[in-house]
């Protein structure tokens, strides 16, 4: 059992995180700006409500803390939520007082929050990578203030990693599109529409390339992450998915119709393959998903999806 100090504590993400965690049997301390009603808190979870932006605070919170190991969640979530320099300068200020301060008190482990968007994927220029799927060495082109802040994010830890050598352990990983558990439940997704309708509508989960992950997936590839940090590369990024892509016909399909000039290297993504791979997550750490839209949704889908599901992964989409 560890002592795990979870920044973001309260949002989306970070109520699984938490929650997980928990379950788990680690001692959590959650951390964010506003706390969590008291229902909603895990049992045995210390909570701390905080601006770790003011001076001084991440330092006081980690060290009255005393954990084994941190977990950077806390962000502006959303690109474009705010004025682009507000994401920038919040993010980026977030990360680097958080994993500092966390260095400063070499706390063993290090962890923070990235975004598949550091790929740069949507950008009105124009994008195609060179290749599906896209993974870790896939190269980064951010084209927004929220992507270049996670990718900085990520060059944080790096940075501390080349300054510590081996005395610390620093760890990056990079989320799907995130889905808490209300959400299989019909509550709306982080762009307003359900789950059901992002699966009978491709056209509403192509802008993140079909990628998805339950966040309760994401609690658990943390758990085994903290278990393996001394035992894998120092200052690693992990892309963090599900095993599938948030449609209901294959990519290779699909992506084309989304993704001008994609026809060619979409042609890899047959059957249920996502977009994003998780291979690298899977042979470091033997993290597997649990969870997929398949087995988490199907109670819930109108009877239009119902009949899409039922009929599988190859099953053609209506627009």
């Amino acid at each position: 059992m560890s002592r795990i100090f979870v920044t973001g504590g309260s949002g989306r993400l970070g109520r699984s995180v938490v929650a997980g965690l928990a379950e788990a049997g680690h001692q959590v301390i959650s951390v964010d700006r506003d706390a969590l009603p008291a229902e909603l808190l895990p049992a045995g979870v210390e909570q701390e409500t905080a601006d770790l932006l003011a001076p001084g605070e991440a330092l006081r919170l980690i060290r009255n803390a005393r954990p084994d190991a941190v977990i950077h969640l806390a962000a502006i979530a959303v690109p474009f939520s705010a004025p682009e320099d507000v994401i920038f300068a919040t993010n980026t200020r977030l990360a680097f007082a958080v994993i500092s301060a966390a260095t400063e008190l070499a706390v063993p482990k290090i962890v923070t929050a990235s975004s598949p968007t550091v790929l740069g994927y949507g950008s009105p220029a124009g994008w195609l990578p060179p290749s599906f799927p896209l993974n870790e060495l896939t190269p980064p082109r951010p084209w927004n203030a929220y992507a270049l802040s996670k990718l900085i994010a990520e060059q944080t830890v790096q940075m501390f990693a080349a300054a510590q050598g081996e005395k610390l352990r620093y760890a990056a990983f990079r989320p799907c599109f995130v889905i808490s558990p209300e959400e299989w439940e019909g509550a709306p997704t982080q762009q307003g529409h359900t789950l059901a309708e992002r699966l009978a509508d491709p056209a509403l989960s192509a802008p993140a390339l079909f990628n998805y992950v339950d966040a309760r997936d994401v609690a658990e590839f943390l758990d085994l992450l903290l278990d393996k940090m001394d035992s894998i590369p120092n200052g690693e990024t992990f892309f963090v998915g599900a095993a599938d892509a948030l449609a209901t016909a294959p990519l290779s399909e699909l992506m084309p119709r989304f993704l001008p000039g994609s026809d060619a290297i979409s042609a890899a993504l047959t059957g249920t393959s996502p977009a994003f791979s998780i291979h690298k997550a899977q042979e470091l750490l033997g993290w597997q998903p649990r969870r997929s839209w398949r087995t988490e949704l199907k109670s819930t889908l109108n009877d239009e999806t119902s009949t899409l599901v039922t009929a599988g992964s190859g099953a053609k989409e209506t627009s």
